[in-house]
């Protein structure tokens, strides 16, 4: 049997290097080449767009941020109109209604705030707005909680953690158990009262009363200061939620219901609220804004 003879069970390559033709090689990259370019436009069509929605986030280098771009929120715009300082002192009143609760906002113009203690002047020109300010025990008609009166301490209580300081015609309002704030009235004399707090720093406060009644507040709203009222009956709960929705800062509680007080519009006319009541106890105190021309 010769060498190039070949059995059934036997496989042999033919050619002098033992290697596959040539042809062949060329024939399978015909069909291989495109179909990894085909796999490669898919990888970059799918897979590289999907990495980049993940990421979209992020801010790029010179595209800015989103927030960046949005507007201003109509919650930091100021409630008040813009006034000369030349105008004399006036309080602007503007009603609105919030989570259906009819509002109104008071915004002095020209005008400084002091605390006052006693019956109030009447024919005293000056005054622009009064509203009650601190309350008074039932038992033995004291001021409840601390009460600085132009530098004289007039009480000493902590029992409500709301406060207001008035020191060198600086108006802060907030919420703390001790201030040094009412220091600060003693040395400079100042003013400073307690009350209930009503929002901290935009957050609402629950109180224990759970009555509803006439609300009125002192309020700061991204620095600008304002009393407001309700113009029906009200929980503190719903009263102080409603305050936030108006983008209210900081909030105390000045008393309310009947309470007597008055407000001077640009007109020059005074416009009283409440129901004035005579004999009230010496102790009573007031918020007063006078105008400063």
């Amino acid at each position: 049997m010769q060498d190039k003879d070949i059995q059934d069970n036997e496989i042999r390559v033919i050619g002098g290097e033992n290697k596959p033709s040539r042809p062949f090689t060329r024939n399978l990259w015909k069909w291989v080449a495109p179909g990894l370019i085909i796999a490669g436009l898919i990888t970059t069509y799918t897979i590289i767009p999907k990495a980049d929605k993940t990421e979209s986030g992020e801010p790029g280098y010179f595209e800015p941020a989103p927030e960046t771009t949005m507007p201003v929120q109509p919650g930091f715009r100021r409630l008040g109109s813009e006034t000369d300082s030349l105008t004399r002192g006036f309080i602007q009143s503007i009603d609105t209604t919030v989570n259906d609760i009819p509002l109104r906002i008071f915004i002095p113009h020209n005008a400084e705030m002091t605390l006052h203690v006693g019956s109030l002047d009447k024919q005293d020109t000056s005054i622009i707005f009064v509203a009650q300010a601190a309350d008074i025990r039932r038992d033995n008609k004291k001021i409840v909680g601390a009460f600085v009166l132009k530098g004289k301490p007039l009480a000493w209580g902590l029992s409500k953690t709301g406060y207001c300081a008035v020191i060198e015609n600086k108006i802060t309002i907030g919420v703390a158990e001790n201030s040094s704030l009412f220091e600060s009235a003693t040395e400079k004399e100042g003013y400073f009262f307690r009350q209930y707090p009503l929002v901290d720093n935009g957050k609402s406060v629950d109180n224990e009363p759970k009555n509803k009644a006439i609300r009125r507040s002192l309020c700061e709203r991204n620095g600008e200061i304002m009393m407001i009222e309700s113009l029906t009956a009200e929980s503190f709960h719903d009263f102080a939620q409603a305050l936030v929705d108006l983008s209210i800062t900081n909030a105390i509680y000045l008393v309310g219901s009947e309470s007597f007080g008055w407000t001077v519009n640009e007109k020059n006319k005074r416009i009283a609220f409440g129901v004035e009541k005579l004999n009230l106890p010496p102790n009573t105190s007031y918020i007063i804004w006078r105008k400063n021309r």
